[in-house]
């Protein structure tokens, strides 16, 4: 039989797809310690090759799958499992856990899927939860349905490592750096080390860093969570989260949480998420370049205060992310004198779109305060640097300050 016959429809039930193993595993395997960044970005999660037919499948649309006899094979039906997610969840643990044998990658329909996924998953009632109280604006919304459900919920800040103050009988630390919006940074492996000497879990949001600017579970995280939405597919057209875990037993009680709730994503945001990540290097590249292009012209203003951005020298978090991350991020962050000088601000920009979000391509920025959500002053800005030319990003901040200023 020739190659080009040997398509879906030649294999036997419980036969695996092409370019998958055991379980519809991907057989192809990234050597993390020959390739860079780039490479393994533009090559995870692809199948091996078979002849005629395309690099990276395309979607693949099915609520079921021919299933005759006993259900033996890795696709069955589509809550549970589906040959896009296959690859996109292969080359997501390429990128979040290189050559970590036994880590499990499973995506989900949104950040706050994956999110919800771990924590309702690990957590029963009187557990004990230490979340960031500086972190992401759905947070409180979380911590109230924990607590509805009888669970403990402690906060600290992310600066100064101050959770180590409250780990004490948690069952689970969850872990914002840099956190989101005002990009503290703690440390990470520290953390995790105290966590896990007092029997907890440890898990950190990785979205903000991306796995090109740090890798929990090399630092000793037992999860890496993030949303997908932001800048590891980049193009501001996709919805989507993962979860990254060491134990598979953990991971499978995050795999059931998945099924119960039927969070999971369509094929085709699935494929658009795995074609994006062959270009995040260069993305992630420019934008880190560019923004500290950005936070360094802003550091010249006399009415911009409260500016941070990890990789700045001067920064308050800078020493402690400089020993744990590769790249700080495309997000800056800064304080305008008032509401009306903010809004004045991002109404005067004209290569920056107001909008919620981060790590598109195009850059956004936003009046954080305007949500209710966030302990940040009026005037607070977080700025989501593109991959626009730095010198015309940088002259048209500028610009807007000084538009904004009458």
């Amino acid at each position: 039989m020739s190659e080009s016959a040997t398509g879906d429809g030649n294999r036997t039930p419980g036969e695996a797809a092409p370019g998958t193993g055991e379980a519809g595993r991907v057989t192809r395997v990234a050597h993390a310690a020959e390739t860079g960044d780039g490479t393994r970005a533009v090559r995870a999660g692809l199948p091996e090759p078979v002849k005629y037919e395309p690099t990276l499948p395309g979607p693949v649309f099915a609520a079921h799958f021919h299933l005759p006899g006993d259900p033996t094979g890795p696709y069955t039906y589509g809550r549970d499992e589906n040959p896009t997610w296959t690859l996109l969840e292969r080359a997501i643990g390429e990128l979040e856990a290189p050559g970590r044998a036994g880590a499990e990658t499973l995506v989900f329909a949104s950040g706050m899927a994956a999110i919800s996924a771990v924590l309702f998953s690990q957590l029963r009632t009187g557990d004990v939860c230490v979340l960031p109280d500086d972190g992401y604006q759905a947070l409180p919304l979380v911590r109230a349905q924990l607590e509805a459900y009888g669970i403990e919920v402690r906060t600290a800040p992310t600066g100064g490592d101050a959770q180590l103050d409250v780990l004490d009988g948690a069952k689970l630390l969850w872990i914002e750096s840099p956190s989101n919006p005002g990009l503290d940074v703690c440390d990470i492996r520290r953390l995790a080390e105290a966590a896990h000497a007092r029997g907890a879990l440890v898990a950190v949001d990785n979205t903000l860093a991306t796995p090109l600017g740090q890798r929990p579970l090399e630092l000793g995280a037992d999860f890496a969570v993030a949303s997908g939405t932001k800048q590891l597919t980049g193009h501001g057209d996709v919805l989507l989260g993962y979860v990254v875990g060491r134990d598979s037993e953990a991971m499978a009680a995050v795999r059931r949480w998945r099924k119960i709730v039927g969070a999971i994503p369509g094929p085709m945001e699935a494929w658009l998420a795995h074609r994006s990540i062959a270009t995040l290097q260069m993305r992630v590249d420019r934008q880190c370049a560019t923004a500290l292009a950005v936070a360094e012209a802003l550091r010249e203003r006399p009415e911009v205060t409260g500016l941070r951005y990890p990789g700045l020298p001067d920064d308050p978090s800078h020493k402690i992310a400089a020993q744990q991350m590769r790249r700080f991020g495309c997000v800056v962050s800064f304080t305008l004198p008032t509401r009306a000088r903010a809004d004045r601000f991002l109404d005067a920009l004209r290569l920056v779109d107001d909008a919620t979000s981060f790590g598109g391509v195009r850059s956004t920025a936003e009046r954080r305060g305007r949500w209710g959500g966030d302990a940040v002053p009026e005037g607070f800005i977080r700025l989501s640097v593109g991959a626009e030319d730095p010198v015309d990003l940088v002259a048209d901040v500028l610009r807007a300050l000084d538009a904004s200023a009458a």
